[in-house]
C-alpha cells in the first residue's frame, strides 16, 4: 500500500507538469514554424473563443484528475471512505475522455492538409498521468 501511496501523491506533482508540457506543434505551413500547444495554451485560447468548451476542457483535464488524486490520496490515508472509490473512478475515466478528444482534434487537423500537426512528448506524458492514476484507483479498490 505504501508505493500506492507514494505513486499516487507523485502525481499531485506530474500532473501540474503534464498540463504545461507541448501536447502537440501546430502551424499553418511548415516554412513558418510549428507553436507548440500545451493544456494551459489550449484552454487559454479556448477560454477567448468558446466559453463551454474551456468549461468542458477544464473539467476534464484539470479537475477531474486533480480531484481524484487528492481523493485517492485522503483514502490512502484513511480520511475518506472506501466508498468514495467508484466515484473517484469515473472521474479517472472523465479526464481519459480529454486525451481521447486532444487525439481526435490531431487526427482532424492531419486530415484536413492545410496545416501541419505533430503530436509532442507532453501528450504520451499527460497519458501516462492519466493511466497511471487509473491503474493506481484499480489496485487501490482490489487492496481494500
Amino acid at each position: 500500500m505504501t508505493i500506492l501511496r507514494v505513486a499516487n501523491l507523485s502525481l499531485l506533482v506530474l500532473f501540474p507538469i503534464a498540463w504545461f508540457a507541448p501536447l502537440m506543434r501546430a502551424g499553418l505551413l511548415p516554412l513558418f514554424g510549428l507553436h507548440e500547444i500545451s493544456v494551459i495554451s489550449g484552454m487559454q485560447s479556448l477560454w477567448e473563443s468558446d466559453v463551454a468548451l474551456a468549461l468542458l476542457v477544464t473539467a476534464f483535464a484539470l479537475f477531474a484528475p486533480y480531484l481524484k488524486t487528492i481523493g485517492l490520496a485522503l483514502i490512502h490515508f484513511n480520511l475518506l471512505k472506501r466508498k468514495v472509490l467508484p466515484i473517484l473512478s469515473w472521474l479517472g475515466k472523465l479526464a481519459m475522455a480529454d486525451v481521447f478528444l486532444i487525439a481526435l482534434y490531431i487526427v482532424v487537423a492531419k486530415g484536413v492538409g492545410i496545416g501541419k500537426v505533430e503530436t509532442a512528448w507532453g501528450l504520451y506524458f499527460f497519458t501516462a498521468c492519466i493511466l497511471a492514476s487509473i491503474v493506481i484507483s484499480t489496485l487501490t479498490a482490489k487492496r481494500m
